[in-house]
């Protein structure tokens, strides 16, 4: 096989929680850009139709259902219309995510929660619910999208609750991964450092300082940049890769 057409996804379906913003709509669009066909799943219907018109507009065969990855039976129903009109899921992306920042001394119990409902337990239910159908099928891909935060703990702002829900992430990967590969599924993470998006204020002076300066490359990210990795991870250009954290991070941990 010539390299390139490793990185391929035609004839793949995709699936991509919280695909209709920032990280997600990358990823979505570099997935239909590499051939496949394309399911977001996210809460906001009206940003879910914007993004699947922009797929379309490419000439990508792209469709979306309303889901909410923290509740268990929303993210069931959606994976059983995906399976219903689609047939299979080759691929997996666990994007959705949100992030408190917060003093740990100041966190409430629902704030604490909330974090990990939806970084955390939402991750846990993709994987256990389009997972179960890759292992009967014997092949599959899982990318979990979790941060340098994982392994880093960010300053000037405190995260607690982040930082903990993305550590676990990359160990649930790697769990997954040594249980799963017998049965063709690879289960790999990437831990993005500062992008651009709409979570991330990454010009504001009191952050500019430590997120930017720090950075070795003197910027963040834009999605755009980070959406590569991922065509990478979900394809046969990374056959031989499962249980791995890809950080993608300007090099920002390397300090």
């Amino acid at each position: 096989m010539p390299v390139l057409d490793s990185f391929t996804l035609d004839g793949k379906v995709a699936v991509v929680t919280g695909g209709n913003r920032g990280l997600g709509r990358a990823f979505a669009h570099a997935l239909g850009e590499a051939g496949a066909t394309v399911v977001l799943l996210a809460r906001d219907a009206t940003k879910n139709g914007e993004v699947v018109a922009e797929l379309r507009d490419k000439g990508i065969d792209a469709t979306a259902f309303e889901a909410d990855v923290a509740d268990r039976e929303s993210l069931a129903r959606a994976a059983d219309r995906a399976y219903a009109e689609l047939r299979t899921v080759d691929v997996l992306v666990n994007n959705a995510g949100t992030c408190i920042h917060r003093p740990s001394l100041e966190v409430t119990e629902q704030e604490w929660a909330d974090v990990l409902d939806v970084n955390l337990n939402g991750v846990w239910h993709g994987c256990q619910l389009f997972g179960r159908r890759m292992v009967e099928a014997g092949e599959g891909v899982i990318v979990n999208i979790g941060s340098m935060s994982g392994d880093i703990v960010n300053r000037p702002q405190w995260q607690p609750a982040y930082n903990a829900s993305k550590a676990a992430v990359h160990h649930l990967t790697r769990s997954l991964a040594a249980e799963w590969a017998p049965y063709g599924v690879r289960v790999n993470a990437l831990a993005p450092g500062y992008v651009r998006t709409e979570m991330t204020p990454v010009d504001r002076p009191e952050f500019r300082s430590r997120w930017i300066d720090d950075t070795p490359q003197q910027r963040a990210a834009t999605p755009e940049e980070i959406a590569p990795s991922v065509v990478f991870l979900a394809s046969a250009a990374s056959s031989y890769m499962t249980g791995a954290v890809l950080t993608v991070d300007g090099g920002y941990t390397v300090f």
